[in-house]
């Protein structure tokens, strides 16, 4: 799909972290971007969008809700392509179900039902979670590397009340069988937790936890987690879209890496500031294990380091005054 020129695309909840990049992305290659947001009244949602490149003239704006049956049928209608990428993810979370599992759930089938119904959609590319991937109840250890054939066992997690993971598991699993029905050619992208620079001006989940981490936290989590920069998960989408070989599902992951390890490549970007060095809890780190790169690879994917991906962070969420580094605690 070399020519892209006045070929348009649709991509949901575009005012989120990695939808962001990816509008930019697609606007950058020549592409006519609709983007869903739920209020596009709220300036927070659209005028970082607006202000890229190219949205002049190639970006419209469709107000949809993930809850509400057919409200992304306008926004898909005359797509070749369609990016969803529109789920929560959030930890505080009350009611598991009303405010993650139901909205990752119901509005992913909500949005490939208004797929099904336009006959301009050549393939849709399913914005996962390497949550969907990793969660199986074998151990992950360092001699352990995961890949496509993984399936999180939404059960096992239930139990951990691990409910995000649940969300994109069960999600993912839905759109599959749904997708098969209707005959929607559908790719799904898996990424770990994304980080780099922001361009929406409001904290994502993930940002946050650096931003934790650069703020005076008094420890660390015990965590082992996959990461991968949002450029990269941005590019994999289009790839996705655009390499008519691709299929099934990737894995997007630079890196996994305990907080422990984040903590040390920061200490050595920014020796001034005061980061945690004491782990949360007394258990034993918890391990690190391995994320197949190969089949990502087939998409052209070629991962930022982290520590690029790091620096990259904590940069932006200075720029945009999330912290401060010229005041005397650091």
């Amino acid at each position: 799909m070399s020519n892209v020129v006045g070929k348009t695309v649709c991509v949901t909840g575009a005012s989120g972290y990695v939808a962001s990049w990816l509008v930019k992305q697609l606007l950058q290659r020549g592409y006519n971007v609709n983007a869903s947001v739920r209020n596009p009244n709220d300036p927070r949602k659209t005028q970082h969008l607006l202000a890229l490149e190219g949205a002049e003239n190639r970006l419209k704006f469709f107000k949809a809700d993930l809850l509400e049956e057919g409200s992304f049928d306008s926004a898909v209608q005359g797509c070749e392509g369609v990016f969803h990428t529109a789920s929560p993810f959030f930890n505080d979370v009350v009611d598991p179900q009303a405010e993650l599992i139901d909205p990752a759930v119901k509005g992913t089938l909500n949005v490939l039902n208004s797929c099904a119904k336009a006959p301009s959609v050549k393939r849709v590319v399913l914005t996962s979670s390497i949550a969907a991937v990793a969660y199986e109840r074998k151990p992950r250890t360092p001699d352990v590397v995961v890949d496509e054939n993984w399936f999180t066992d939404p059960d096992y997690c239930k139990g951990l009340k691990l409910w995000y993971v649940v969300s994109k598991t069960l999600a993912e699993d839905s759109a599959w069988k749904f997708a098969k029905e209707k005959g929607i050619d559908m790719v799904a992208i898996n990424p770990g937790m994304a980080i780099g620079p922001l361009l929406q001006p409001t904290l994502n989940t993930s940002a946050a936890a650096i931003l934790n981490l650069i703020k005076g936290a008094q420890n660390f989590p015990n965590e082992s987690v996959g990461w991968v920069n949002v450029k990269d998960v941005a590019n994999a989408h289009i790839q996705a879209f655009e390499i008519p070989s691709a299929t099934g599902r990737y894995c997007l992951v630079e890196r996994v890496a305990h907080y422990s390890e984040l903590v040390k490549i920061l200490h050595e970007l920014y020796p001034s500031l005061q980061l945690p060095q004491k782990c949360q809890g007394d258990k034993p780190y918890m391990p690190t294990y391995h994320v197949s790169k190969e089949k990502a690879k087939t998409l052209g994917a070629e991962f930022i380091p982290m520590d690029v991906s790091l620096k990259e962070t904590v940069e932006s969420l200075k720029e945009k005054g999330f912290v401060d580094f010229s005041t005397s605690r650091y």
